[in-house]
């Protein structure tokens, strides 16, 4: 399995769902803390009837595929993480990924970080 992959692999149910509970186990954080990252609110990645919502779901999903595509360059899951929610991107007014994600802006970071993969500048 390769380092991109796990964390998705890892956090997705048999449904197709992100799990919440999982995905705050492998960043290490709590479940208030990754509503805040992703700019949720605490009972939309708690509540069973939130979670399954399909606004709650491709927020999640986008913040795990940035997480995934930086992985293999941060050297970690968890530098991953860090990046995404502290590094200013000079391509968007110096904000964060986690701030590009809040606002719906995911794709942008996604383009961004395939650029960057395909030897493009920042």
């Amino acid at each position: 399995m390769s380092l991109s992959a796990e964390l998705l692999d890892d956090v997705i149910t048999d449904e197709g769902m992100i799990a919440t509970d999982r995905l705050a186990d492998r960043l290490r954080i709590t479940k208030t803390e990754l509503a805040l990252a992703t700019g949720l609110s605490r009972d939309a990645v708690s509540r069973r009837s939130r979670l399954r919502s399909r606004q709650t779901q491709a927020r999640l999903r986008d913040t795990v595929e940035i997480i995934n595509r930086a992985t293999g360059w941060a050297g970690s899951t968890g530098r991953a993480f860090a990046w995404f929610r502290s590094q200013p991107l000079p391509s968007f007014g110096d904000k964060t990924a986690e701030d590009l994600v809040k606002t719906d802006r995911a794709e942008a970071v996604k383009a961004y970080l395939a650029r960057i993969a395909d030897g493009g500048y920042t």
